[in-house]
């Protein structure tokens, strides 16, 4: 059982989440995010904590970044896209339980207070941009951090306020880098 409330998008997600965990759940409807469903989360937020786990696409980024701006303090969990998709259709309700299982087990608060762990440089002084193939180690870091796939920005912005700290971060890319 997860303490936590989750959000997903829809009815699928809720039966591929519930395979994996006891778990309450909120279905946000996709965009159509009514005033209501809000308050919702918003309660669980204060009575047992909210954990976001949209869609490993553009929709569900939207909806993810709706949610934590009216809602401070959620968790994240993030699914790769590559663990989230079937016959082309990219939802939580293609997942394994094992991946929903790994992406729940990895979900990190956002902090609310600006954190520069992470620059610029550490991004290029390890091919994370402008680099080639830096997409898809962007991908894969992520995906050990539990951060998810964001383009160099977004990456940049995780790295810095998921929680992300300088060790994990350089145990990844050392990870990474020897092929494990």
């Amino acid at each position: 059982m997860i303490k936590e409330v989750i959000v997903v998008e829809g009815k699928d997600d809720v039966s591929a989440v519930k395979r994996a965990v006891k778990a309450e759940i909120i279905i946000t409807g996709g965009f159509a995010l009514r005033p209501e469903t809000i308050n919702r989360i918003k309660t669980a937020m204060l009575r047992q904590g909210v954990i976001i786990f949209t869609d490993p696409d553009f929709a569900g980024e939207k909806i993810r970044k709706i949610i934590a701006s009216k809602v401070q303090g959620c968790k994240h969990a993030f699914l790769p896209k590559n663990e989230a998709t079937f016959n082309g259709n990219i939802g939580i309700e293609n997942a394994s339980v094992e991946s929903i299982l790994l992406a729940l087990n990895k979900a990190r608060s956002q902090t609310t207070a600006p954190r520069c762990e992470f620059s610029q440089k550490d991004m290029t002084a390890n091919g994370l941009v402008g680099a080639k193939e830096a997409s898809m180690r962007r991908v894969r870091i992520g995906e050990a951090l539990g951060v998810g796939y964001g383009n160099a920005k977004q990456f940049l912005s995780r790295l810095n306020n998921y929680g992300i700290t300088r060790e994990e971060f350089e145990n990844t890319v050392s990870d990474l880098k020897a092929g494990k």
